[in-house]
This record gives C-alpha cells, structure tokens and sequence, in this order.
C-alpha cells in the first residue's frame, strides 16, 4: 500500500528546532539596550511563535511596557544579533532526522512553513544541515503582509509549491494549527515545543510525543 501523505510540512521554531535558547539571548540582549532585566529562557518560550517583532513586544510588555520611538531601532539590534548568532544553542529535537530519512525513503516531499523571516528560516536551517531537505521554504514574509499562520495561505501555498495531492502540517502552537485546519490539510501538534498551553488543547487532528511516532501516525490515516 502506498503511503498515504504526499507532502508533509513542518513548523520550525519548537518544532523542527529547539530555538529558544538563541531567541532568548536575542530578546535579552534587546532588554539590556533598553535597561530592562533579561527575561528567564522559560518565560520567552510561549512568546515565540508570531514572529521575532511579537516576541519583543512581548519582552517588553513582560518588563514594564513596550517603548515608544525606540522600539524600531531595539528591534533591529535583535534581527542584528541574532542573525550572527542563529545556531549557536538550537538543536534539532530528538528523531527529527530519522523521521525525515524515512519520510524521503517513502518519496513524501517535506517542507518548512514559519512565522520566521524567510532569510532568517534558510540561514538557520543551512547552518543545521536541513535546508536541502525542504522540498520549499515559507516563512513568514514569503507571501506579503497579512499572509502568515495563522492565515491559511502559506499552507495552501505549501501544497501547491510540492505538486498537490494529501498534505500534513506538524505544529507546536494554536497559530499553526489553526492555519492547517483552515487549509484543509491533517494537523498535527508537538508536545515537546514552544506550548502556551497543553498540546492536546490546540485544536490538532492529532499529538505526538517524539518525532518517532510521527511516520507511524502518518502510516495509519
């Protein structure tokens, strides 16, 4: 029997990729340009998600309040840095690779949609060895403004990049289930990533624990 998915996308900070520690030093290094204390890597984790601006804004509403005619500026010291230090702690989760081997093996295209900014979503998953693996790339400034999760459009456009056919999306947040049960495509949530709330309360068509229990699920839709 053939393998039910053709196309099988991906989220990529807290879901592909344990990010929250260089995204932390990022934020931080923000907040201290701005005199504000740094913030502890289990308080930025649920802020990531809608993008590097929402996560500061976030930061900074955690600290006393965002700033005014400065916050531009903040936040390009935040792009700045953590451009030049994308890779230093982020690691891939456990069974990533070995799900993607089995993935590719069965002729399922993979794919990575995120809020990231494209630039910055190719640069980290380069320097991680993963870029080559992606049948496309979203991130999300891909499509415009007002088209990243949780719109449906960049699944949609996912599909369409990797020639159609049966799709899942693997998620960690509401922001990408919602844009995968909005595309029409099986949705999937992640209990190890970036979770504001327990993965079994977002929504998805489906929880796993461990990449190695992704192609099994899969297997049996």
């Amino acid at each position: 029997m053939s393998f039910p998915f053709a196309t099988v996308g991906f989220d990529l900070d807290g879901t592909l990729v344990d990010t929250a520690g260089d995204l932390t030093a990022a934020v931080n290094l923000a907040l201290c340009l701005a005199a504000r204390a740094p913030l502890p890597e289990a308080e930025v984790r649920p802020m990531i998600g809608l993008g590097a601006r929402h996560m500061l804004e976030r930061g900074f509403a955690a600290t006393g309040g965002i700033p005014g005619g400065d916050f531009e500026r903040l936040y390009r010291e935040l792009l700045r840095f953590y451009e030049a230090h994308i890779a230093v702690q982020s690691r891939v989760f456990p069974g990533l690779i070995a799900a993607l081997d089995r993935l590719d093996t069965l002729g399922v295209k993979t794919a990575v949609v995120t809020n990231k900014r494209e630039d910055m979503a190719r640069k980290l998953l380069g320097e991680l060895g993963l870029v080559d693996r992606m049948a496309t790339i979203i991130g999300g400034d891909t499509l415009g403004p007002g088209n990243a999760k949780p719109s449906p459009a960049p699944i949609i456009e996912m599909v369409a990049r990797c020639g159609g056919g049966r799709a899942a999306f693997v998620g960690d947040s509401i922001y990408d289930v919602m844009a995968a049960n909005s595309s029409g495509v099986t949705s999937i949530a992640v209990s190890f990533g970036f979770l504001d709330r327990p993965a079994d309360e977002l929504g998805a068509d489906h929880v796993i624990d461990h990449f190695n229990d992704l192609v099994p699920l899969l297997t049996r839709l």
